[in-house]
């Protein structure tokens, strides 16, 4: 709070500073421009006496440029408030063009008033002139003071501080990702790389919405893979963002497979733009164990409220008996009829037709003992094991 009150307080007297200024520039052309300002009906009494006991007591008007060095101090003065500005593409050559020209025409302009023209034309040009040359004396001062701040103050927005070497050199293999990159260090851009070396040991890109994760780092992961000739799972949160820059980039860069991989889309949203494919292929499933986890996912996708009940017997009896039914699938005639179809509709059998069947194989019977004795002791509708 302090420094606030201290920042506000430095900012009035710059405001007090560079009214000052600007007064004794009106003075200066009220005095010296007084016919004109005459003919235009600006005559004030009370200033006028002010003036003269000025011009008697200290000779502010004995020359035409007491009130400009006078305005040009102050003007000077109420500069050194000024705040720097990060970043601002200030040159030296932009401050003396300002500087020259402003102090061209606030200081030599002089002779305008003694032009053979009328008092009100010679008043007017030089009210122009000293205008603009304030103008451009101040924009250089305001410039000078903001270019001075930024260099005396050693990182006064703490960008070097915040700045480090980092790698500059590309390191390729047959497996990395390289990401350019652009960094500043000792008042320098330098170009430098994320070098992924080794992408098996997984990476994770972290950023908020919209802040170019995609952009900057998943689509280089995917577009060199495929140049390196790698296949990919894309998981498409935003379909067909991913999509549509993997299969173009397949297609512009297929002379790196030996056999050029065939591009397949899962859309479980619109299944008119999908591949079909089997989620319980039996080919997947080796024991059991397998079966479980392929029915375990499909129904907590399917009630998405149950990954909250984990672990309830109304959750996990369904899962159980969707598992046998799939596993039954596998081993019957070696998974011919191991779809999703079949299953779905081997589940929607009466259980007078499911547990006969199941029960007959000795890797089920026991699996599913809780549901025989729930059957055989006329409580099967209790169990609610259809989802």
């Amino acid at each position: 709070m302090q420094n606030e009150d201290d920042l506000r307080g430095l900012a009035k007297v710059m405001d007090f500073m560079r009214a000052l200024s600007i007064l004794f520039v009106v003075i200066n052309v009220y005095w010296f421009c007084y016919e004109a300002m005459h003919e235009w009906g600006i005559n004030i009494g009370v200033v006028d006496k002010i003036l003269m006991n000025f011009n008697r007591t200290a000779g502010l008007f004995s020359s035409i440029l007491w009130t400009k060095i006078f305005a040009v101090v102050f003007l000077a003065l109420s500069c050194l408030g000024t705040k720097g500005v990060k970043e601002e593409k200030i040159t030296w050559t932009k401050i003396y063009v300002c500087l020259g020209i402003g102090f061209v025409l606030f200081f030599l302009n002089w002779w305008l008033l003694a032009l053979p023209l009328p008092k009100v034309a010679n008043a007017g040009l030089y009210i122009f002139t000293i205008s603009i040359g304030y103008i451009l004396l101040l924009m250089a001062g305001t410039w000078i003071s903001r270019l001075l701040k930024n260099n005396m103050f050693d990182d006064v927005f703490n960008t070097e501080n915040e700045s480090f070497m980092q790698e500059t050199k590309l390191m390729v293999n047959d497996y990395s990702v390289n990401l350019p990159t652009k960094f500043w260090y000792k008042k320098k851009q330098w170009k430098g790389w994320i070098n992924v070396v080794n992408p098996f040991r997984a990476a994770i890109v972290l950023g908020t919405p919209g802040s170019g994760k995609s952009y900057a780092v998943v689509n280089q992961f995917i577009k060199q893979q495929i140049e390196k000739g790698y296949t990919g799972y894309i998981y498409d949160f935003k379909f067909p963002d991913l999509s549509t820059i993997a299969y173009n980039h397949l297609l512009n860069n297929r002379e790196g497979y030996e056999k050029v991989p065939t591009f397949y889309v899962i859309n479980f949203d619109d299944p008119s733009r999908s591949h079909r494919c089997n989620p319980i292929n039996p080919s997947f499933m080796d024991d059991i164990s397998d079966a479980y986890e392929s029915a375990y996912t499909i129904m907590l996708n399917l009630n998405r409220t149950w990954v909250q009940k984990q672990g309830d017997f109304f959750v996990e009896s369904p899962i159980i008996l969707f598992a046998a039914i799939i596993w039954y699938l596998r081993i019957y005639e070696d998974g011919k009829y191991c779809t999703f179809p079949h299953a779905i509709e081997f589940l929607n059998k009466s259980y007078e037709d499911i547990f006969p069947i199941l029960t007959s194989y000795p890797d089920l019977e026991n699996y599913l003992s809780p549901f025989m004795d729930a059957w055989k002791s006329g409580a099967a509708d209790q169990l609610q094991v259809r989802p």
